[in-house]
């Protein structure tokens, strides 16, 4: 399966209104964000997805490997006026939910690595960026990139710790089939959030960390401790309960997962 068939896609989402299949780019994030400053009416929910990502972006500055034809790069582009600019977290919730529940549906051992990385056992097997622009209080665009890797069976980075649903499974999946469900699942939580239930997907979220049971080995910069997992706040940023049940807050780039 080394081409992408997008026929599921071509057949429309209900709630996506723009579909864009690109054979090359930079990274897809940066493609939404050029038609942003472009301006470009893009009302709705965009979806763009590239066979080949040259440049794909990762947390932290870091890239994103792929091999061409092989796994989805993809981003949605959406317009949350709905989300207050403090609660803006909940936007990585909702597409860490999105691939998670995906992804279930395959294999068991799916979690998500805070803040939305998603994991099977102790390995990486999707990312996400998440780039918004704020308007007052509001979100006015939210831009939400993510690598997913599915039929890849080899990966030459540096990386710890990758892993494909292919490697998984030993089968090769569709691409197309893929993209739809974390579609349709993101939509729909992007509809709960709409709604005003935003806690039912905090908690849903919270259900399904990775190292949410237990004690685990963590790094900040006073070094090495071992730590349980108490709560995510709405703003993000996790607690964690140390050995000396004292309570540690950490915000994003703050903290080490030893794995």
């Amino acid at each position: 399966m080394t081409s992408l068939s997008y026929m599921v896609m071509d057949q429309g989402v209900d709630g996506v209104h723009s579909f864009i299949h690109l054979d090359a780019v930079d990274s897809t994030n940066s493609y939404l964000r050029r038609l942003l400053d472009q301006g470009e009416q893009l009302d709705g929910l965009t979806l763009v997805v590239a066979d080949h990502q040259r440049a794909g972006r990762g947390q932290k500055g870091n890239s994103w490997e792929s091999e061409d034809g092989m796994n989805l790069t993809f981003s949605f582009l959406l317009h949350p006026l709905f989300l207050k600019a403090s609660e803006q977290y909940l936007m990585s919730q909702m597409i860490a939910l999105s691939v998670e529940e995906t992804l279930s549906a395959y294999t068991e051992g799916v979690t998500i690595k805070w803040p939305n990385d998603i994991y099977w056992q102790d390995k990486k097997i999707s990312g996400t960026l998440i780039e918004c622009d704020l308007k007052g209080k509001s979100v006015q665009n939210c831009i939400v990139g993510t690598g997913l890797n599915v039929n890849q069976d080899c990966f030459l980075s540096d990386a710890p710790n990758p892993v494909s649903l292919k490697m998984i499974t030993g089968q090769e999946h569709d691409l197309g089939v893929l993209l739809h469900e974390v579609a349709r699942h993101f939509i729909s939580y992007v509809r709960l959030a709409e709604s005003g239930d935003a806690e039912t997907i905090r908690q849903r979220y919270k259900q399904h960390l990775y190292r949410r049971d237990g004690f685990h080995a963590y790094e900040d910069e006073n070094g090495r401790f071992s730590a349980s997992f108490l709560d995510v706040e709405p703003s993000g940023r996790l607690l964690l309960t140390d050995t000396e049940n004292k309570v540690r807050r950490y915000e994003f780039k703050e903290l080490r997962f030893i794995i």
